[in-house]
């Protein structure tokens, strides 16, 4: 019996693909990234913006975003791009509401969009935000 190429060809494919599945599955690649302490949430910010020393945080419950603030009152948000975060320090253009014991977060920014976190003090963190334009 003879195999056709073509067969040969797209099963060695599919258990390359497989195998390489497996592989990433293995070394655990592509996972969601997760904050879980103010120092990590610190060290994702300085890699975000280089010099920025947060003093205060505010950690998502799930572990999938931050506020942070600085000494100089600027307020960074990350929230997980692939497998790192992606952050903004937020302008005057930006604005915080509540729902529940959720923050949502609009950047003013159609790039980076709007951010849902739960917070636990989130009525502090939506008030910050919202007077950033008005110091």
């Amino acid at each position: 019996m003879e195999i056709h190429p073509l067969l040969l060809q797209t099963g060695g494919s599919l258990v390359a693909i497989m195998l390489l599945a497996w592989l990433a599955f293995a070394l655990k690649l592509g996972g969601r990234p997760k904050l879980t302490s103010h120092n990590e949430a610190a060290h994702a910010a300085g890699e975000v913006a280089d010099g920025f020393a947060p003093i205060e945080s505010a950690i998502a419950r799930d572990g999938a975003g931050a506020l942070l603030r600085d000494a100089a009152g600027q307020i960074m948000l990350l929230k997980p791009h692939g497998a790192h975060f992606a952050g903004r320090i937020l302008s005057e253009e930006a604005s915080a509401t509540t729902r529940r014991d959720m923050v949502i977060i609009d950047t003013g920014e159609a790039r980076f969009g709007s951010v849902q976190l739960a917070l636990n003090d989130a009525e502090t963190w939506v008030a910050a935000i919202n007077q950033l334009g008005r110091r």
